[in-house]
């Protein structure tokens, strides 16, 4: 474990502007930032100069911290700098490692988790940055990658030990890149005639044998205040990756990723209904998208999100839920209740392999499914993205072949335009039971928490449904316009023998027998209709 004393040479002085004490721990570290008065300092020797002055920090209550210690691949490392940029979805760190024998890398946030990076030689030209595009195939060190995201970031501040001077004077372009390994590579255009490059892996802080972090709960850390700006309610930002919050006094969509401060963009919905597992709750469930790690976790519901398919017709028109799940050092997962049953799902660092139309990651082989529009109409709680109105996304599903039928992967492409990203996600179906159990629902939910068909049949109960439901509207549209024949014959024998003949009155009764039996022949045919199987 690394402790206060490093094998490196350290230095340490005084602040040219405040006096207070600023450490170099490494003896290759030439910049930092005074914890006091922000002074932006560059290493000359045995002399310190100051160059500037560093924003405040924005405030995000990360689990981590300066002097936070831990271990990755065996080697000791400590928490020395922090970089925290923002773009148009909100704001990241990244967190400067340096390990005992000298070797710097960087810990960073992805979407909800953590990459741990190190820079790396770029072999030959980095391609333009203007012609970088979500989804795009490339070539870059001499390795096949896929292109996630594409945006414009700021370096707003600094704090700590840092290998290189903060720019944090102009914007620039950072892309981040997948490969079929589980690799991140970042290609950043802070200097565009000399592109940074660097590749790393996800990790879980539970994997990084943390000691010094800040103190939090299972949930939540130090909760940020805010009013609500439609309402004045007082709201609690709780975690520290929250971008969207939801105030539960006029649901009002309230939008904290640029900062608590000041005038904050909200927008007011529509009621929808209340989650079947409430807000709050905690279930214990083994959700791991690594082979043979299958441990259960406390997972707590801090999201909940009703979803509608779009751009189909409205006879075709699906709906689900999601809850957003947290756990402090895995990160996020999310609980889907579909129509064709329940599942869970968390996304993956790398990207799956193409296997002709389908997919293939980890060994298994996936089969598409099929292409879908996606649309947020109703949510609750806390997000770790900026949730916009009527905000779409584009997405494919795949299932898995043969024994793995019950694992499932998901395409997501959000943002338009040149502001786009795409997110992998794995998971695997699960029981209503399962469900029930793991979040020790009571009893009586049992029967509103199942679905027509387990997630493996393909949403075959929807369709089903549906054609049974138009095979019965048929039938009684022939129905009627049987009866309106049964009319006419007696009209007919009417106006032969008088409305008060025996022969009419006989037609008549006939007629409304013959119309009851057909309604009990299609009564029984209801009851009788086949049952949805499981694949």
């Amino acid at each position: 474990m690394a402790t206060e004393q490093s094998p490196q040479r350290g230095y340490k002085a005084a602040c040219p502007n405040c006096g207070a004490p600023v450490e170099f721990r490494s003896a290759a570290s030439a910049f930092a930032v005074c914890s006091y008065c922000r002074s932006s300092i560059v290493r000359d020797g045995e002399a310190l100069k100051r160059i500037g002055r560093a924003a405040e920090l924005f405030d995000d209550h990360s689990p981590l911290q300066l002097g936070a210690a831990g271990r990755h691949q065996g080697a000791p490392f400590v928490l020395v700098g922090r970089l925290q940029y923002r773009y148009a979805e909100g704001t990241w760190n990244e967190w400067h490692a340096l390990f005992d024998n000298g070797r710097s890398g960087w810990l960073s946030e992805d979407n909800g988790r953590y990459v741990f990076a190190f820079d790396a030689p770029l072999d030959g030209p980095a391609p333009a940055a203007e012609s970088l595009r979500a989804g795009q195939s490339l070539v870059v060190a001499g390795q096949g990658w896929s292109v996630a995201s594409v945006a414009a970031a700021k370096l707003i501040t600094a704090q700590g030990e840092l290998p290189f001077k903060p720019n944090l004077e102009r914007g620039f372009v950072v892309a981040d890149l997948r490969n079929t390994r589980g690799e991140v590579g970042t290609l950043d255009y802070g200097d565009p005639a000399a592109p940074k490059w660097a590749i790393g892996r996800s990790v879980a802080i539970s994997e990084l044998a943390m000691t010094g972090p800040a103190e939090a709960s299972e949930k939540t850390l130090k909760a940020r205040g805010v009013e609500c700006p439609s309402c004045g309610t007082a709201l609690e930002v709780k975690l520290s990756t929250t971008q969207s919050i939801v105030c539960p006094n006029c649901h009002a969509v309230v939008d904290v990723s640029q900062g608590v401060g000041g005038d904050l963009k909200h927008y007011a919905q529509a009621n929808g209904s209340e989650p079947q597992i409430p807000l709050g709750s905690i279930g214990t469930l083994a959700l791991s998208t690594t082979p043979g790690d299958k441990k259960a976790l406390p997972w707590q519901v801090v999201g909940y999100a009703e979803r509608c398919e779009v751009d189909t017709g409205e006879d075709d028109q699906s709906f689900w839920r999601e809850y957003l799940l947290y756990h402090r050092t895995e990160g996020f997962a999310f609980l889907v209740d579909a129509e064709d049953g329940w599942s869970w799902t968390a996304p993956i660092t790398g990207v799956p392999e193409r296997a002709g139309d389908g997919v293939k990651y980890q060994g298994v082989v996936y089969r598409k499914l099929y292409d879908y529009t996606g649309m947020a109409t109703y949510v609750l709680g806390e997000f770790y993205w900026k949730l916009e109105r009527d905000a779409r996304t584009y997405n494919t599903d795949y299932v898995g072949t043969g024994a793995f039928s019950a694992r499932r992967i998901n395409r997501e492409r959000t943002g338009s335009g040149e502001n786009q990203e795409i997110t992998w996600s794995a998971g695997e179906t699960l029981s209503a039971d399962a469900v029930l159990k793991a979040f020790k629902l009571a009893p009586e939910k049992s029967a509103a928490l199942q679905r027509d068909a387990t997630p493996s049949s393909g949403n075959a109960a929807g369709l089903l449904a549906k054609i049974f439901f138009w095979v019965f509207v048929v039938v009684v549209l022939l129905m009627m316009f049987r009866c309106d024949g049964d009319r006419r014959d007696c009209e007919q024998v009417r106006a032969t023998y008088g409305e008060a003949s025996a022969e009419y009155q006989n037609c008549l009764r006939s007629a409304q027998q013959r119309r009851a039996h057909r309604w009990r022949f299609v009564g029984r045919r209801l009851l009788r209709r086949p049952q949805v199987k499981s694949h």
